[in-house]
């Protein structure tokens, strides 16, 4: 039993960055319709921006503020500059522009920051928490962050005026415009709050993994499957897709005989065919019905 309670409790704090990362993926695919193949290259570089800020003397916390709003501007620049031309392209346009986006933003971190692995320092430690051997505090403190941001966004999308307003600009464009909402803005802060979320599963899965330039691609890829799973038209599915991806690898690395760590992505991506099989639209997605 003991066992099995620190499975889930370890799947619950990995789920927590699986949450992030899907997040980030549905507030894309809500705003344009497809998925950003790039996100977690896009974490992965901000994560590295933190890493360059601590070496320069910025204590961890103000490293991650500052990263933030990094990734914020820099999600709207990478709009704005690439993805706003290509609005009304072909999809493999598109695809061909995350794909081109993905390898640019991978050669630019090794470029820079050459691909040997590199510590990351965790503001939580790694001690036991509250005394019990079941978590550590950086798990802990993973599972805190990734609440507070939850909440955060839930209280932002519910009850502040630009969160309506990109609420309804995803749902609604041609509403919206029709009512005063620049929805072209809105798709843009949208890009700005997926990487500065993704930004956030970095750098609390980076103390976990280590730092270099393919540490998100595994992530990303859990990350997908917790989207697919809880339906990639609700954010608050995602988010519970995250946490049952979570548990669900890390119970079947451990009971199922002959999965291990090794087989815990194959699983990943199992369980993103046999969603889309039995239920297309998620657990928690909505069927999008188009008048034709």
């Amino acid at each position: 039993m003991e066992l099995f309670t620190n499975q889930v409790l370890a799947g619950i704090a990995t789920g927590a960055i699986y949450a992030c990362m899907a997040l980030a993926v549905v507030m894309i695919y809500q705003a344009i319709d497809h998925l950003n193949f790039a996100q977690g290259e896009m974490a992965m570089f901000s994560t590295f921006i933190s890493w360059q800020l601590m070496q320069w003397g910025v204590p961890y916390w103000g490293a991650f503020v500052i990263t933030l709003a990094l990734s914020f501007v820099g999600g709207i620049a990478i709009e704005r500059i690439l993805f706003k031309p290509l609005a009304k392209a072909p999809i493999l346009t598109n695809v061909a522009g995350f794909i081109a986006l993905f390898a640019i933003i991978n050669s630019s971190a090794g470029l820079i920051w050459d691909f040997t692995i590199k510590q990351y320092p965790t503001p939580f430690g790694s001690s036991p928490f509250l005394g019990s051997q079941l978590i550590s505090t950086h798990q802990a403190g993973m599972i805190g962050v990734t609440l507070l941001l939850l909440i955060g966004l839930f209280f932002f999308f519910q009850y502040t005026r630009i969160g309506l307003a990109m609420r309804a600009a995803a749902s609604l464009p041609e509403s919206a415009r029709l009512v005063g909402i620049n929805t072209s803005w809105m798709i843009a802060l949208g890009w700005g709050m997926a990487a500065a979320i993704g930004s956030i599963a970095g750098m609390l899965i980076a103390p976990v993994v280590f730092l270099e330039p393919n540490m998100m691609g595994g992530v990303l890829i859990y990350g997908f499957a917790a989207a697919v799973l809880g339906g990639l038209s609700s954010p608050f599915g995602a988010v519970v897709g995250g946490f049952l991806v979570g548990i669900f690898e890390n119970l079947a690395g451990t009971y199922i005989p002959g999965v291990g760590n090794e087989l815990k992505l194959p699983i990943a991506l199992a369980l993103i065919i046999s969603v889309l099989v039995v239920k297309p639209a998620g657990l928690f997605g909505r069927h999008i019905v188009k008048r034709v």
